[in-house]
Order: C-alpha cells, then structure tokens, then sequence
C-alpha cells in the first residue's frame, strides 16, 4: 500500500512540473518524464530494502554509484546558474528556469561532458536498482538510461536550434554523459 501511494504521489508531482512538457511530445522534458517514473519505480520497488544489509556489495554500489550521481547533479546545476546566463524569457521550448540558459557553459564538468544532470539521472536510476537487482528492476534501469538517452539527443537539437553551430562544435569536444568514453 505505501508503494502505491508513494508511486501515485510522486507521479502526480513530477506530472505537474513537468506538464507543460508533456504537452509537447518531442521535447527533452517530455522523455526525461517518462525515465523518471522508470527511476521511480525503482524506487519503490526497492525502498523497504534501503537500509537492508548495508555491508552488502550491491548497496556499497548503489552507495557508490548515488555519490558519483550527487557531485554530478551539484557541478551541473551550479555552473549552469552562474556560467549559463540563466533568462526567464527564453520560451523556445518547455523547460525548468535554471535550464532558460543564453550563454553554453563549457567549463568545469561541462568541458568534458553535455548533460551532467542527465548522466547523474542515470547514476541515480542504477543506484535505485543495485539495492535489490531483479529482472523488472534491470528492464526498469535500461528502459530509464535509453529514455535519458532521447532526452539527451532531444535537448541537443533543441541547443543547436538555440545556439547553432558553436554548440555543434561544442559536440565534437566532448562526450555526452561520461567523460573520454560515452
């Protein structure tokens, strides 16, 4: 029962933040709806067993692998507030205020990759599922990182539309989610 109050509350929040991209099939906040209610299903799948043998490898990586998901999330939100030039009256796509950047950040973290938040996202989503690893949980976690994927490509196009060829050449210099390798 709290599994399904907790899936229905939260969906019904991250609906609400992200209606307006819901609106908009195609857009980078319409897929990243959809990976997050993946990552919430993990979640709840997994969250009686949180706490549940600690010392255990799979919760030492999900450890691991929410730290990783944390300094990401932290690096990418800070520099695209100060470097990015955040303007609310930017309304080409649907998109979350701190995301209405005029300037491409790449420095720090983003030198080396695009989409550090979406990258955390995918952390986060294997983290939920190294708790307690299922075969639901694993179809959950991939079917959450390819939906993270078209998010990705999805704000690409939107970025090139924004900022045009300096951000194709910026693609060329850097990875998308892993620095040197993806």
């Amino acid at each position: 029962m709290l599994e399904a109050v907790t899936f229905t509350v939260v969906t019904l929040g991250l609906a609400f933040v992200s209606r307006a991209s819901l609106r908009k099939p195609g857009s980078h906040g319409f897929y990243r709806f959809i990976a997050w209610e993946c990552m919430l299903g993990l979640f709840v799948m997994n969250m009686r067993v949180w706490y549940d043998n600690t010392s255990a490898p799979n919760q030492i990586m999900a450890g691991v692998l929410f730290f990783i998901s944390l300094l990401l999330v932290v690096f990418g939100v800070v520099l695209l507030k100060v470097s990015g030039k955040p303007d609310s009256s930017r309304n080409d796509v649907p998109m979350f205020e701190f995301e209405k950047t005029t300037a491409l950040v790449t420095s720090g973290i983003y030198r080396y990759i695009r989409h550090p938040m979406y990258s955390s996202l995918i952390f986060l989503g294997w983290g939920f599922f190294c708790k307690q690893p299922s075969i639901l949980g694993v179809i959950l976690a991939v079917t959450a990182s390819l939906f993270m994927i078209a998010t990705a490509r999805a704000e690409e196009s939107e970025n090139i539309n924004y900022f045009g060829d300096v951000y194709r050449e910026y693609m060329k210099r850097s990875k998308m989610f892993v620095p040197f390798i993806l």
